[in-house]
C-alpha cells in the first residue's frame, strides 16, 4: 500500500507509523517526492487500509493493485534515478554503456575502454563469466577478467558493468563491480536475484528470452524486495518465430514500462538484432521511443572477437552512432550523459561511403532545359559541395547538378532558364544567416522560393586513397569548415590549417596535388566523387550543425502536398511602433513566425527591409488577409518570396 504522509508529520509520528507497519510484517520504504512524502509498505500481511488512515500523521492510504509493488508507478510517480559512480541513469539523460561481449585480455579491454570513453560512453561493459549456448564456446576469463575490467574502468574513469551468472560468484564480484548485470537466461533465477538484491548495489536486469512484461517486472520486484533500491531494466529482444535477426526487439515495451514502472529502461540493440549493420538504426529508434540509454557491444577488431563478433560495432561505427545520438537527444527532450573530460585523445579509421542512389553529374549549362528532360539544379561550389548534397535531400527523383562559381551565378542560371532549379543556403544553425542570398532575393524579383530543406553538416577529413591520418600535415578547407572542426585540429597540432575558397574544392585540390601529407575537410560525398578516402568522419566540434537551404525557381513549384511555409519581405515607415503593428497582424491571426531578419536597403542608408518566415495555416486565406493588411502598413507593400513545402 501507499501511505501518503501529512506535510507536517512529526519525526515521532513517522517513527511510530514505521514501527506499526513493520510489526504487521511489512517492508517499509520512505519515498520523498516533489509534492509529497510517502511510505511504501509491501508484504504478505493484510491490514485494513482504513485502520492505517486513522493513525497520526497519515493523510491517506492508496492500495497498490499491481502484483509488483515496489516496481510499480503506483508506488512512486517520479522516475527513479539510479546513481552509478559519477553517472546517473534515468530522468532527462541518455546513458550509453559500451564495451566488448567478453573480456579477452588486458590489452583488449584497455584498448576498448579507451575507444568507447573517447567516443562518449560513460560506463564500460564486458563479460568475465560468459553463459554460452555451447559448452565448447569461450566461457570468459573469470576473476582474472574482472581484474582487467576494473583496471580499465579505473584507468579511464568509467564505472563497470558485468554479468553475474551464479550465486557463488556474488560475494567475490562485489569488490570489482559497479553495476551487476542479470542476463536474460537468469531473469527468473530467483535465488540469484535475492542474493544480488541483498548486496544493495545497482542491478541491470535483462528481459528473459520469452518473458512477458509482467514477469520481467516481477523479477525486478525480487531485487527491490531483497534490498537494492537501484534496478535498471534492459530490453534485449525476445524470441519469436522470426529468424532474420537474432531476437525480435519489442520496442513497444519501452513506453509500456514507462507507464507501468518508475524504473529506468535501457535497450541492448546488439543482442536484439545480432547483426552489426542493424545496431545503429535500432539504437536510434529505441532512443526515439523513450529509452533512458543503450548498452552496446564494441570491439577494436570485431572479426577477431571470441564471442558475438557479428553483432559488435567497429570503433568508427560506434563513434558515428554517438554523434547521431547527440543530435537526436534534443528532439526527445533529453541530453546525452557525459563523463568529466580526460586528456586521453581518440583516433579513428575509415568509414565506408554509402551510394546516394541518385544520378549526379556535371554538364556545361549553356542552353534552356528541353521539355521532359531530367531536371537541372544549379548550386554554388565544386562537385561534392554541401549544397549538392542538400539537393539529394530535397529532390526525390533523378536530377542533374550544375556547379556555379557564386551564389549570383545560381540566380542567373535559374533566371535565364539554363536550369530549372537552384539551391542556395539561407542559414546555418551555428554561423547564422547567409546575408548575401537574402540580398539577392531583392535583386531578382522573378525568382521564387519553391521549397526548403535542411542538411546536417557532418565534416570529414579526406585524403588520398593510400594516405593515413598520421601522415597528414596540411589541412585545406573553407575557413568556416576549419573553424567548425577546431577541436579536432587542436587535438592534432601538427596539422597546419590552410584556408581554401570551398570545402569540396579543397578535396579536388588535394586530389590534384597528389600528396599524402595533404588532406581536406568536406562532406564525405566529396571523397567518393574525387576518388579519395575518408580518414576520419564526424570531426565537427558541434554535431548540432545544420544548414537550411532554399530551392529556387522562376515560378511556383506545382507540388502534390500543400505548402506549409511562406516567406515575405517588406519595409516599414520610420515611425515608432511600425514593425510592432505588422507583427501584431500576425499574432492576431495566430500565424507562427519562424524567423525575422532585417537587411539594409541598398542606396537608402539606415533604412531596412524585413524578411519573415511563417508557418502556413490550413486555411491559406488567413495568410493572404494578413499579407494584405501588412501591405497597407508597410512602406512599399509586401512581396511574397514564396509559398512552399519544407522537407527535413
Amino acid at each position: 500500500m501507499v501511505i501518503v504522509l501529512e506535510k507536517h508529520i512529526t519525526p515521532e509520528q513517522k517513527r511510530d507509523l514505521r514501527t506499526y507497519l513493520e510489526s504487521k510484517g511489512y517492508q517499509v520504504r520512505e519515498i520523498v517526492g516533489q509534492e509529497e512524502t510517502i511510505f511504501g509498505a509491501v508484504g504478505i500481511s493484510r491490514v485494513d487500509p482504513r485502520d492505517v488512515e486513522l493513525l497520526p500523521g497519515v493523510q491517506r492510504v492508496i492500495p497498490i493493485s499491481k502484483p509488483y509493488k515496489l516496481a510499480s508507478r503506483e508506488l512512486k510517480k517520479d522516475d527513479t534515478i539510479v546513481p552509478i559512480g559519477p553517472i546517473k541513469i534515468g530522468g532527462k539523460r541518455i546513458v550509453v554503456i559500451a564495451g566488448p561481449c567478453a573480456v579477452e585480455s588486458r590489452e583488449q579491454i584497455l584498448e576498448t575502454a579507451r575507444i568507447v570513453r573517447a567516443s562518449g560512453a560513460v560506463a564500460l561493459r564486458g563479460g568475465a563469466f560468459k553463459p554460452r549456448t555451447s559448452p565448447y564456446s569461450f566461457q570468459g576469463l573469470g576473476e582474472e577478467g574482472l581484474k582487467y575490467l576494473k583496471e580499465a574502468g579505473e584507468t579511464f574513469g568509467m564505472p563497470i558493468a558485468t554479468e553475474v551468472v551464479a550465486t557463488e560468484y556474488v560475494d567475490m564480484m562485489q569488490e570489482y563491480v559497479d553495476l551487476f548485470q542479470i542476463g536474460a537466461r537468469n531473469m527468473q533465477n530467483f535465488e540469484l536475484l535475492k542474493k544480488v538484491g541483498r548486496t544493495g548495489k545497482p542491478v541491470l536486469l535483462k528481459r528473459g528470452l520469452s518473458a512477458t512484461i509482467e514477469e520481467w517486472l516481477m523479477a525486478a520486484e525480487y531485487l527491490l524486495a531483497h534490498g537494492t533500491d537501484h534496478v535498471i531494466l534492459c530490453e534485449r529482444g525476445i524470441r519469436t518465430f522470426e529468424t532474420y535477426t537474432r531476437n525480435t526487439l519489442d520496442i513497444s515495451a519501452i513506453p509500456v514500462i514507462k507507464k507501468l514502472s518508475h524504473l529506468p529502461i535501457l535497450v541492448d540493440p546488439s543482442h536484439a538484432t545480432g547483426i552489426r549493420e542493424k545496431v545503429p538504426p535500432v539504437a536510434l529508434a529505441s532512443i526515439a521511443a523513450g529509452a533512458d540509454g543503450l548498452i552496446i557491444e564494441v570491439h577494436p577488431d570485431p572479426s577477431k572477437a571470441l564471442s558475438d563478433g557479428a553483432q559488435t560495432l567497429f570503433p568508427e561505427q560506434f563513434e558515428k552512432l554517438m554523434r547521431d545520438i547527440e543530435v537526436l537527444a534534443p528532439v526527445v527532450g533529453k541530453e546525452v550523459a557525459k563523463l568529466p573530460s580526460m586528456e586521453e585523445g581518440k583516433e579513428g579509421g575509415r568509414v565506408s561511403l554509402p551510394s546516394s542512389g541518385k544520378r549526379l553529374h556535371s554538364i556545361a549549362v549553356d542552353k534552356p532545359v528541353p521539355h521532359g528532360q531530367v531536371p537541372r539544379i544549379a548550386f554554388q561550389g565544386e562537385r561534392g559541395a554541401y549544397s549538392e548534397m542538400a539537393t539529394l535531400n530535397y529532390f526525390h527523383f533523378e536530377v542533374e547538378t550544375y556547379p556555379q562559381r557564386s551564389f549570383q551565378d545560381v540566380f542567373d542560371a535559374v533566371l535565364e532558364g539554363r536550369v530549372e532549379y537552384g539551391i542556395v543556403p539561407l542559414e546555418n544553425s551555428l554561423a547564422g544567416s547567409v546575408h548575401e542570398n537574402y540580398d539577392l532575393f531583392l535583386r531578382y524579383p522573378d525568382i521564387k522560393i519553391v521549397g526548403e530543406t535542411q542538411l546536417r553538416i557532418v565534416h570529414s577529413l579526406i585524403g588520398l586513397p593510400d594516405a593515413t591520418l598520421e601522415e597528414v600535415r596540411k589541412v585545406f578547407s573553407h575557413p568556416q569548415g576549419l573553424a567548425q572542426c577546431a577541436r579536432f585540429l587542436d587535438e592534432h597540432p601538427y596539422m597546419e590549417k590552410v584556408p581554401f575558397y570551398d570545402t569540396a574544392g579543397s578535396v579536388a585540390h588535394v586530389a590534384k596535388e597528389g600528396k599524402k601529407e595533404y588532406a581536406a575537410i568536406a562532406h564525405e560525398g566529396a571523397a567518393r566523387i574525387y576518388g579519395m578516402k575518408v580518414l576520419k568522419s564526424g570531426i565537427e566540434t558541434n554535431p548540432l550543425n545544420y544548414t537550411r537551404f532554399a530551392i529556387l525557381a522562376r515560378a511556383e513549384l506545382e507540388v502534390g502536398e500543400r505548402p506549409n511555409k511562406a516567406s515575405i519581405v517588406f519595409s516599414t515607415p520610420d515611425r515608432p511602433g511600425s514593425l510592432f503593428k505588422c507583427m501584431k497582424v500576425l499574432a492576431d491571426r495566430n500565424l507562427n513566425m519562424k524567423k525575422l531578419e532585417s537587411r539594409p536597403i541598398a542606396g537608402k542608408p539606415w533604412q531596412y527591409m524585413f524578411y519573415v518566415d511563417l508557418e502556413l495555416p490550413e486555411d491559406v486565406e488567413i495568410f493572404k488577409e494578413a499579407v494584405a493588411e501588412i501591405s497597407d502598413l508597410s512602406e512599399d507593400g509586401v512581396r511574397i518570396l514564396g509559398m512552399y513545402r519544407t522537407r527535413t
